[in-house]
């Protein structure tokens, strides 16, 4: 069974910034974390950015393009999400995702809990 770990969530200000990570515990093409989602109460699952396994490519949604920056470590096992310029519409659990790349949800193997983020004045 495969482990991803979500960190850095909290609470920010409008305007401010804030970087998660995802981290999984096996090492493998197959396993590195993949792909960011962000779930709300009011909207279902949706994709925010993804990387190649490499971390060559890397694919943003619409809302998150020029504010967010998604990015693999050396070791390939950890997987940042850096943010700017953070509106309250980003608020929402991030979820980490391994085992596929881009947008579509289902084809994603494995999930983490998920990281809560809250932008609010």
């Amino acid at each position: 069974q495969v482990q991803l770990v979500e960190s850095g969530g909290g609470l920010v200000q409008p305007g401010g910034s804030l970087t998660i990570s995802c981290t999984a515990a096996v090492q493998t093409v197959g396993t590195f974390p993949m792909g960011w989602f962000r779930q709300t109460p009011e909207k279902e699952r949706e994709f925010v950015a993804s990387i190649s396994w490499n971390g060559g490519s890397t694919f943003y949604a619409d809302s998150a393009k020029g504010r967010f920056t998604i990015s693999r470590d050396k070791g390939k096992n950890t997987m940042h999400l850096q943010m700017t310029n953070l509106r309250p519409e980003d608020s929402g659990i991030y979820l980490c995702a391994s085992g596929a790349t881009g947008d579509y949800a289902p084809g994603y193997d494995y999930w983490g809990q998920g990281t809560q983020v809250t932008v609010s004045s």
